[in-house]
């Protein structure tokens, strides 16, 4: 008995280990087959300032005067800042991957290889949605060694993966973990669908790769949440491989349908008469958009997009953001419990990625404004507002704090919705007179006020 129970302890263990995946006994050789593709990236960026920024502080002017500004030397209004990041090459020619913010901005970007070898690069494309860009440089008569791309689709969670980069400047570090998840989403855009791992990741990082046991790149290392420790989140490479020929020529164009849409649960379903919960429902179509003009409706299923099936909202609009705008789709509906099918002329995704409508500009003011789009609106938790997309930095506006990106809730106390809303009640504020805006930037709400010039 007591061998029989010896022996099925044994057939257990032996069971167990053939399952279990073992840890790697080193990382070295995947470490030196691939570092000679990564590489580090440094940019340099030039920033704007008020010669006197506490003296535009209309409190700081109630306190001590308009004449207190003479007494403080002028400073510099321009000043360069520099930033590091990472990247990793995909083409003998010189072409290479990193993250949209990494070079961002950039007036001067300078690539380094393993080798000390250093190049200017210039940017390709980049796709601020997706936060990836490519860029190229000019290697020459040097023999580059591109890595390369694995198929993320297949990547297990558990799998071993490393990280090579440029993390808080130290050159080439190496960091070892496995994924952790997949299709995380951080609500940066709708187009969220990360890999997450617990090898180490930190600022400078950005744009390099992670790698698996193979030695082919799975991911684009992108976000770190500074609060959570073994937490960071990569783009997946087929990403990346679908985009790839969209960057080449320069900006990522998606198709648009004109819709807001959410998710399916069980009691929806059974409201529609549906059997299971999938597809993406239409909460609501924007006006004169193409799936208007198409006949699509609030209240209508969508169940497939050429033929393919749509198990959610989200596979809806990544579906749609692939299609290039100006081609047809075929649209299968459920409306009122029966099948239909609606083809729609898709048009070009507002906002970052190409928009198909030309920003307002006020009159004058050079403060350059478009209206945020429904997923924009919902991904921020606003009902309403306008978002900056250019201020001229010899206006005051400027002086005060107000940049691109800063979303305006209300000037003077009053609401604003769209663009021309904007324009007309800035337009009515006389030369000379405060002007009060309510901004909306990293999730908080601030104001800021200047002299209309």
């Amino acid at each position: 008995m007591k061998k029989f129970l010896l022996m099925t302890f044994i057939v257990c263990i032996t069971a167990v280990s053939a399952i279990a995946a073992p840890a790697p006994e080193s990382f070295s050789g995947i470490y030196k087959s691939t570092k000679d593709s990564v590489v580090n990236i440094s940019t340099t960026k030039v920033m704007k300032r008020s010669a006197h920024p506490p003296i535009n502080d209309e409190m700081f002017r109630r306190f001590f005067g308009d004449d207190f500004g003479g007494m403080i030397p002028n400073m510099p209004r321009e000043f360069k800042t520099s930033s590091l990041g990472s990247g990793f090459i995909i083409d003998a020619t010189g072409l290479i991957v990193t993250n949209n913010h990494v070079i961002d901005g950039a007036s001067e970007i300078i690539v380094k290889l393993n080798d000390e070898h250093k190049f200017p690069a210039k940017v390709v494309g980049r796709d601020p949605l997706t936060d990836l860009a490519l860029i190229k440089i000019e290697p020459g008569n040097l023999k580059l060694s591109p890595l390369p791309l694995g198929d993320s689709d297949k990547a297990d969670i558990g799998d071993w993966v490393i990280a090579i980069g440029n993390p808080l400047g130290l050159e080439w570090t190496i960091t070892a973990g496995i994924i952790s998840a997949k299709g995380r989403e951080l609500n940066n855009s709708p187009y969220d669908n990360f890999m997450q791992t617990d090898a180490s990741i930190n600022p400078g990082n950005s744009g390099g790769p992670l790698i698996n046991m193979q030695g082919q790149v799975v991911a684009i290392n992108t976000a770190i949440i500074p609060s959570g420790q073994g937490l960071g989140f990569a783009v997946p490479v087929n990403m990346l491989k679908d985009l790839l020929p969209k960057l080449k020529t320069g900006t990522v164009k998606r198709g648009w349908l004109g819709v807001s849409v959410q998710s399916i649960d069980e009691k929806l379903a059974k409201g529609f008469g549906m059997k299971e919960p999938k597809g993406a429902l239409i909460a609501d179509v924007t006006k004169d958009d193409p799936a208007d003009k198409a006949g699509v409706k609030a209240g209508d299923v969508v169940l497939k997009v050429n033929g393919q099936a749509i198990a959610d909202s989200k596979e809806l609009v990544n579906t749609i953001g692939a299609v290039s705008p100006g081609q047809t789709v075929v649209l299968d509906i459920l409306r009122d419990k029966k099948e239909m099918k609606i083809s729609v002329k898709l048009g070009v995704r507002k906002g970052q990625g190409g928009e198909d409508e030309s920003p307002a500009a006020v009159p004058g003011s050079a403060i350059t404004v478009v209206p945020l789009n429904k997923n924009e609106l919902t991904r921020l938790n606003l009902s309403y507002g306008v978002k900056v997309v250019n201020v001229d930095e010899k206006k005051k506006a400027y002086d005060a704090g107000l940049r691109p990106g800063t979303i305006i809730l209300t000037i003077n106390r009053e609401q604003v919705r769209t663009a021309a809303e904007f324009n007309e009640k800035f337009n009515k504020i006389a030369k000379g007179s405060v002007v009060l805006l309510q901004t909306y930037a990293g999730g908080r709400s601030n104001f800021i006020a200047f002299d209309k010039d």
